[in-house]
């Protein structure tokens, strides 16, 4: 745990002097102040035996994220934090600690300015988020890509007649953690973060670029994005000599990006897509397609939204998502209740092979402070062409709890 909160450690200090300046001047200031955040009891539990030795079925885990928000200036300015830690009693790896977010915002007239660690988000499809690229995954969390590690940056956007421009400068780049030994949904070698090397001599402190504009036209919501620096995704190269062999590491690259939405009634058109160049491997991938929502079924509030879309990524099977050619038909039940329920379903289909990959997502509060999730997700018939083989024995169900306050 001692290498785990390092970098932390760094970010802790040299935002200690801001924080104490803050608190010494709240009267003066009027310093407003906001604390929440929850803990939680998850249970993780594989349906079969995996694939490589030592590996276990049930993972139990406890979560704490709090978050603190510290607002003076009239709103004008702020400092932000989110912590998270996740403990788990059975893979070891899985235990760890990450500050989600630590920044100072300043918001004036039609700008504003961020410094610090912060969590960005882009993207209108359902599937898979093509344009997401200024945080890394936190491949520990979930195995879909939705959890994102903090990502140190400085943060500026300008609001203008035209569209909204962000602009990004990342000092440093956060590596990607795997699962351990008695994980799942791992490869059949055990990846240390540290022992993935990087294409650039600079390797975590090689800055990144990005830039995004976006505007509402119309019907239409879109966004162009532009990327530059160590790639958040590992590159696996198969080597020449063995089979099942990969050399895995960071390579620099360009990424543009689009996103488009457009709302036409009760019918969302969405479509993602990215061109990425690296001296290693070029690629080409888009998502597009629709969400058609039918609200308030029979009169009792049920709001039913059907969801179908196209994914298709040109490096076949070295795409490390699968989804090279498929199919993904989903459906989104909110029930409108006190209880706030929802569920998404949704099936990926390739077009080309067997594979199949079925999920289901839950989510339903119990009295003021507490929700439950459930989270499955099922691999059938994976090719043994694709990287999703090494998890084709790593179907599971989750449940969690979770107290907020």
């Amino acid at each position: 745990m001692k290498g785990k909160l390092g970098w932390l450690k760094k970010v802790w200090w040299a935002f200690l002097p801001a924080i104490l300046l803050l608190f010494g001047q709240s009267k003066a200031q009027g310093i407003e102040a906001d604390f929440s955040g929850y803990v939680g009891y998850s249970y993780q539990h594989f349906l079969h035996d995996g694939l490589y030795e030592n590996q276990r079925a049930g993972f139990p885990s406890f979560s704490f994220e709090p978050e603190l928000n510290l607002s003076w200036d009239e709103g004008g300015q702020s400092l932000n934090a989110t912590g998270f830690v996740r403990i788990n009693f059975r893979d070891a790896s899985r235990t760890h600690v990450d500050l989600r977010e630590l920044y100072w915002q300043k918001v004036k007239n039609n700008w504003e300015l961020s410094v610090g660690v912060k969590k960005i988000y882009w993207g209108v499809t359902e599937a898979v988020h093509l344009v997401d690229i200024i945080n890394q995954t936190d491949q520990l969390e979930t195995f879909d890509g939705e959890q994102k590690l903090g990502q140190p940056m400085v943060h500026y956007s300008l609001y203008s007649p035209i569209g909204t421009i962000d602009l990004f400068y990342l000092p440093y780049f956060r590596r990607r953690a795997f699962p351990g030994e008695h994980g799942r949904l791992r490869t059949p070698f055990i990846l240390e973060k540290e022992d993935i090397g990087f294409e650039s001599d600079m390797e975590e402190t090689r800055p990144g670029f990005a830039l995004r504009w976006s505007n509402y036209v119309g019907i239409f919501d879109i966004g162009l994005s532009h990327f530059y620096g160590n790639g958040r995704e590992p590159l696996f190269i198969p080597g020449s000599e063995n089979e099942g062999v990969f050399n895995v590491f960071y390579p620099v690259i360009n990424q543009t990006g689009m996103d488009l939405q457009a709302t036409t009634g009760p019918v969302l058109w969405k479509f993602e897509s990215i061109v990425r160049q690296s001296a290693n491997q070029d690629m080409f991938a888009m998502d597009a397609g629709i969400e058609y929502t039918i609200g308030n079924v029979g009169g009792k509030g049920l709001d039913i939204g059907l969801i179908g879309e196209y994914l298709y990524d040109d490096r076949g099977d070295l795409a490390l998502s699968g989804l090279q050619s498929d199919l993904f038909t989903g459906a989104r039940l909110a029930f409108n209740d006190v209880q706030s329920t929802e569920f998404l379903f949704g099936t990926i289909i390739d077009m080309e092979r067997s594979t199949k990959l079925i999920s289901v997502e839950g989510s339903r509060r119990l009295g003021e402070s507490w929700t439950f999730d459930v989270e499955m997700r099922l691999f059938e018939d994976v090719s043994d062409q694709e990287f999703l083989n090494f998890f084709r024995r790593d179907s599971f169900l989750q449940f969690t709890l979770e107290r907020h306050f």
